[in-house]
């Protein structure tokens, strides 16, 4: 790979590798890694966001993780200015940068910048929130689904901060949301950064997702979970909706077994695995790696540096 100028952005879908291939990467180019995850910026929250392990982090950099406490929000303005200044850091002391991450929004965010969407109703959103408190928010994300597919599909149905906001912004305009999101579609990328895609075919992708959500429980999920649950301040809406947590949190209540538990887990990953590819669909200007079961981690660090 010839590095022009030194942004690199790997994405993927959860579990695809592209983390393991940002570090192989880096090590390779003396780059430091940005990570573009929502949930990896949470502190404590460690195994249920596969966060790169201590020895990892302690040969390479790591930007953007453990920035918050679980009890915070973390938005994507805040997501873009954390990310502007340690890009900038690392390029002032000569390194290459590499962002890794599959947080659509975030990555979005990051190429094109942020939609000039329409305001905020107080008054709109609290009572979605007392609705979405009082019928589930399941109902929501099905109105969602009626009133916005392609929002929809893109939002997970556990997360409540998007889903809210879609409705507010259809009650405001009387317009979808996914129709203010177009614009990026038709804006080409910040050329300033090289962008590959790992692309693993869907089957292969539902055995690495079973496996890393059985390693995760035997890492321990349930008890960092119930830690968490321990602390003085509750969680965040937004980091009680991560996958993995929001379904040990029922457990941990009472409403489901533990087999059924993890059973929901691997099927809200694989949702949230759709949401993603059809998200990457609309990127422009990705470089895509077709990676099979056979390939190992040299041959993908090899394809991606031939790119």
């Amino acid at each position: 790979m010839e590095i022009v100028n030194p942004k690199i952005l790997i994405l993927g879908v959860t579990a695809s590798g592209k983390s393991t291939l940002a570090f192989e990467l880096s090590k390779t180019l003396n780059a430091e890694i940005i990570s573009v995850d929502s949930m990896k910026v949470y502190r404590r929250m460690d195994i249920g966001t596969a966060k790169p392990p201590a020895e990892k982090r302690n040969q390479i950099p790591y930007h953007l993780i453990d920035v918050v406490e679980p009890s915070e929000a973390f938005s994507v303005d805040r997501f873009l200015d954390l990310t502007e200044k340690a890009a900038s850091d690392i390029q002032d002391r000569g390194k290459p940068v590499i962002a890794v991450g599959g947080t659509a929004m975030y990555i979005k965010a990051l190429l094109f910048g942020l939609f000039d969407g329409p305001g905020t109703d107080e008054a709109i959103r609290n009572r979605l929130k007392a609705e979405a408190a009082e019928s589930g928010l399941a109902k929501l994300h099905q109105r969602l689904t009626e009133i916005d597919p392609t929002a929809a599909e893109r939002i997970h149905p556990n997360d409540e901060k998007r889903i809210i906001r879609a409705l507010e912004v259809y009650e405001l305009t009387g317009k979808p949301i996914s129709s203010f999101q177009k614009q990026w579609e038709a804006t080409q990328p910040a050329n300033d950064w090289f962008v590959i895609g790992l692309r693993r075919d869907k089957e292969t992708e539902s055995k690495r997702i079973n496996a890393r959500i059985k390693r995760m429980m035997e890492a321990g999920l349930v008890d960092e979970v119930a830690a968490l649950l321990a602390e003085d301040k509750p969680l965040s809406p937004q980091a009680a909706a991560a996958i993995g947590y929001a379904e040990i949190i029922s457990h941990l209540n009472g409403e489901m077994e533990l087999d059924e538990t993890i059973e929901k887990i691997k099927i809200n990953t694989r949702r949230f695995a759709k949401s993603q590819r059809t998200w990457f669909k609309t990127f422009k200007n990705v470089n895509w790696l077709d990676i099979t079961e056979d390939d190992t981690v040299e041959s993908v660090l090899t394809k991606t540096l031939w790119r």
